[in-house]
């Protein structure tokens, strides 16, 4: 017969804690919760949602990527070639969306800045090249903030999804079509 209680030593003949039998520790429970969350995205018929969800995150300023997403599930299912791309360029462009309203929120907070001469040149820049500047939305390190920039200069939001979504959809096709095609694993 097992215990009711477990008691576990906290520090050296100091202090003792006690919890119920069975029950696991916060951070036990957090990488059982995050290996099953995991597990279930990994499944094939979730790989387009987890696929849409890393591409929607990547878009924003979070610095992780959905290409390595995108070509395994490629990589394992070459006939879902457009559909995959869709679904990420969807995602993707969504991301950059609402990189967009951050910017657009973040006018107020970010105006007292407006002094430096490099701001100043990148202003006028992206001023001057208006909603077509997203379609630089693709490059790495440098596409999410524009699009967060674009919104806090309060380019005109519409135009500025078309772009982004063309160049997003752009760079997933280039890069796909280069990894599985031109230069296989």
């Amino acid at each position: 017969m097992r215990p009711r209680f477990q008691t576990l030593k906290c520090a050296p003949a100091v202090r003792t804690y006690s919890r119920p039998a069975g029950l696991l520790p916060y951070s036990a429970r957090m990488q059982a919760w995050l290996d099953a969350l995991l597990a279930l995205l990994a499944l094939p018929q979730y790989g387009l949602s987890t696929l849409f969800i890393a591409a929607f995150i990547s878009a924003t300023l979070l610095p992780i990527g959905s290409e390595p997403i995108l070509f395994g599930l490629l990589h394992l299912n070459p006939e879902m070639f457009w559909t995959a791309i869709g679904v990420a360029t969807a995602g993707n462009t969504l991301g950059g969306m609402l990189d967009w309203w951050m910017g657009y929120g973040a006018h107020q907070v970010v105006d007292k800045y407006h002094h430096s001469s490099h701001h100043t040149r990148v202003i006028a820049w992206l001023e001057k090249l208006g909603p077509k500047a997203c379609l630089l939305s693709w490059l790495p390190l440098f596409g999410d903030p524009l699009c967060a920039v674009a919104g806090w200069l309060r380019l005109p939001f519409w135009p500025c999804a078309f772009y982004m979504l063309i160049g997003k959809f752009l760079r997933y096709v280039t890069m796909t079509t280069v990894l599985l095609y031109i230069w296989p694993v």
